[in-house]
């Protein structure tokens, strides 16, 4: 662990548990999260108190508190929904996990694509993308993919509108400036927080 942000290790804050996971440079874990099975790209954090599992995350991904991602099933179809059936080793001695059960369940991945944001108390389910660039509203719950740059609020989450006109964001993907490395970043740094979308791409397309 470190205790600032670092391209060679994520900084982890107090009360976390990391499970069977992996983090890029820059990356931040916020206090009290939970994290499983999850791979998480350059730059991404999620803030204090979130549980993140079986989800596969860009980069430059920006998760507010509280926020659930990839919240694991219970068996809909069995006799019982109870964890007995598949966590059984903590109640007989003589019992093995269901391992097939847990194999099932992290292999219903989330995905959030690059440049997103997902806003406080949201919830993505299993197996739904979200794609580069879209925002997730507060307190959303989303059971259905969202498209590159599109903002969805709701329950279940909606569209609400474009973030950026359908033109601009099909550059910004074709740019792919999360791609950049850590030192054309601060390069351009001074552009990123002047310019518009627009005068951006107009100046670092190729």
């Amino acid at each position: 662990m470190t205790k600032s942000l670092s391209a060679d290790a994520p900084l982890v804050h107090a009360g976390c548990t990391l499970v069977q996971s992996s983090f890029g440079a820059f990356t931040e874990i916020g206090a009290g999260s939970r994290v499983m099975n999850v791979e998480m790209g350059d730059y991404s954090y999620c803030d204090r108190s979130c549980d993140l599992a079986n989800a596969r995350i860009g980069k430059f991904s920006n998760i507010a508190s509280f926020v659930r991602i990839g919240a694991t099933d219970h068996p809909l179809d069995r006799a019982s929904l109870h964890h007995f059936l598949y966590r059984s080793a903590d109640y007989w001695p003589d019992a093995e996990p269901d391992a097939d059960w847990f194999a099932h369940r992290a292999s219903r991945l989330a995905h959030v694509g690059h440049d997103t944001w997902i806003g406080h108390n949201a919830q993505v389910k299993p197996e739904v993308t979200i794609g580069h660039g879209a925002v997730v509203a507060s307190g959303a719950v989303v059971t259905r993919d969202v498209a590159p740059y599109t903002i969805v609020a709701g329950v279940p989450a909606k569209p609400v509108r474009r973030r950026l006109p359908e033109p601009l964001a099909e550059r910004l993907m074709a740019l792919g400036w999360w791609d950049w490395d850590h030192a054309t970043l601060r390069t351009a740094l001074p552009d990123f927080r002047a310019m518009t979308a627009e005068a951006f791409l107009d100046k670092y397309e190729t």
